[in-house]
């Protein structure tokens, strides 16, 4: 069969038998043939299986423009950037004319003189699908003419022609994007002067430049993303525009640890090195995830309405892995495991990412990291471990944990500096009587130190034994000289 973009000419698509279709059209029977072959689509996407691609399926075969709505990091530019899939690979265009005007169906003066003068020797190109995608971020200072267009005095005098002549019109990103995909992130931030701007679009699917006369009757796929928290912060979507989008979808954010941690390991970006001499275990991959979760529940501390995007335990993974590359090129070791103490790495990735509310900035955003890291490691250990509330004194069973408790309170401690050695890091756990056996008792797999660290954070955490820590080490010694030590600190700051 012939590969159809060697055809070159209007007399040559013609007898090829080819049919022009409006891009929604084009979306619709794309997807419709997908569906039937199963082909996978919004590949990727994790989550949204059973709530948001039903929904935008549906908007596509009803051929509706879509408005995505969902706090940051919800993935809505990245569904938008998908649906350049359910185009055709290829279509043709009238060669020599500023617009990617369909041979068969010219919209511009220009254009239609051409096929007129021309006929079937109507010169054409062929354009991909990813040429048929234009993305703009709305800002403030959009105008009009950025996206619609405008009359073009310099045209106008250096072709020497009025300027109600068609050929002195500058054409702006939506004409431009005729017969694809238009996609306006964060719509809110449009001036609703712009907006109104946008109406004779979406219900007639025309536009018209100041006061020329002629209307071009564009073929669009209009996707438009927003954050509901933006329509105070910063503006809102003019209610006429709102009622001529065709379907609204909400997003949100991953529903469980395993979705989340999907989504990490696919956004991660991890060198070859990292990703072959850094072992990370899946108890530390899910409380990189735990971070996430925390923070959009933690109200007492982080504005959960601003959103916590999906970008923080992305960045917080790749902090934790290149800190462990770190250590493992200081000790010229040839491979490494990620440990709990490692969690801290992410602090830096946490701060730029979490707005406070009045509690949390009397906090400290430090301290807000901070607290975040170490509740992650104690949902961590109560995931896998007996909670120490089951083994109360005087109870029938008795409990594991205390012979680590007892160590402690005899006046020993044990120090993990951040950039140790594997081999001094396991030769500084084996020092605490019956830790090992802990984890032997959940029966974990691979190695099980890290497991036995995670141990102390969570009895650290269960306020049974004292833990501080310094840019330098995690130290765990007894809970009372814990306090006692504090307290002597805060006496000399006073003094």
């Amino acid at each position: 069969m012939r590969d159809i973009t060697q055809i070159r000419t209007l007399g040559e698509l013609k007898r090829y038998g080819y049919r022009s279709r409006s891009v929604k059209d084009e979306l619709r029977e794309n997807l419709i043939e997908a569906l039937r072959t199963a082909r996978p689509i919004f590949e990727g996407i994790h989550d949204y299986e059973d709530t948001v691609l039903p929904q935008l399926r549906t908007a596509i075969l009803a051929r509706h423009n879509i408005l995505l709505l969902g706090l940051r990091g919800q993935a809505k530019t990245r569904l938008a950037r998908q649906l350049v899939q359910l185009l055709d690979p290829y279509i043709p265009a009238i060669e020599g004319v500023e617009l990617p005007e369909d041979p068969l169906n010219p919209i511009t003066p220009e254009a239609k003189r051409l096929v007129a003068e021309a006929k079937d020797d109507l010169p054409i190109r062929w354009i991909a699908r990813e040429e048929r995608y234009v993305e703009k971020l709305a800002t403030p200072d959009v105008s009009v003419a950025d996206l619609l267009g405008d009359i073009d005095p310099i045209k106008a005098a250096t072709l020497k022609l009025p300027y109600a002549d068609s050929r002195v019109i500058h054409y702006g990103l939506i004409p431009r994007a005729h017969r694809g995909i238009f996609v306006i992130n964060e719509l809110p931030d449009l001036q609703p002067r712009i907006q109104v701007a946008l109406f004779n679009i979406l219900q007639e699917r025309d536009i018209q430049i100041r006061g020329y006369k002629i209307r071009l009757p564009l073929d669009l796929q209009f996707v438009f993303t927003a954050n509901p928290e933006d329509y105070t912060q910063r503006g809102t979507i003019v209610t006429p525009l709102k009622d001529r989008i065709g379907s609204q979808i909400l997003t949100h954010y991953p529903r469980s640890l395993e979705a989340s941690q999907k989504i990490t390991q696919q956004e991660a970006s991890l060198a070859v090195h990292q990703r072959e001499a850094i072992e990370v275990p899946p108890m530390m991959a899910q409380a990189i995830e735990r971070l996430g979760f925390i923070a959009r529940q933690s109200s007492e501390h982080i504005d959960p309405k601003s959103g916590i995007s999906a970008r923080l335990t992305i960045s917080a993974y790749e902090c934790v892995v290149s800190w462990a590359e770190y250590r493992l090129l200081v000790n010229h070791e040839k491979r490494t495991t990620v440990r709990p103490m490692d969690i801290y790495a992410s602090i830096p990735a946490i701060t730029g990412k979490v707005e406070l509310v009045y509690e949390g900035e009397k906090e400290g955003i430090q301290n807000v990291a901070l607290y975040l890291c170490n509740r992650a490691l104690k949902e961590e250990f109560l995931a896998h471990f007996p909670s120490p509330d089951k083994f109360k004194r005087g109870g029938a069973q008795s409990n594991p944990y205390q012979p680590i408790i007892d160590w402690f309170a005899s006046g020993n401690e044990l120090a993990l500096t951040r950039s140790m050695s594997d081999a001094a890091y396991r030769r500084e756990l084996s020092r605490v009587p019956h830790l090992a056996r802990v984890v032997e008792n959940i029966g974990v797999s691979g190695d099980p130190y890290p497991w036995m660290e995670l141990v102390l954070h969570g009895l650290a955490e269960m306020s049974l034994i004292g833990r501080t820590l310094s840019d330098r080490e995690v130290a765990f010694r007894d809970l009372l000289g814990e306090l006692l030590g504090q307290r002597r600190e805060d006496e000399e700051d006073e003094d």
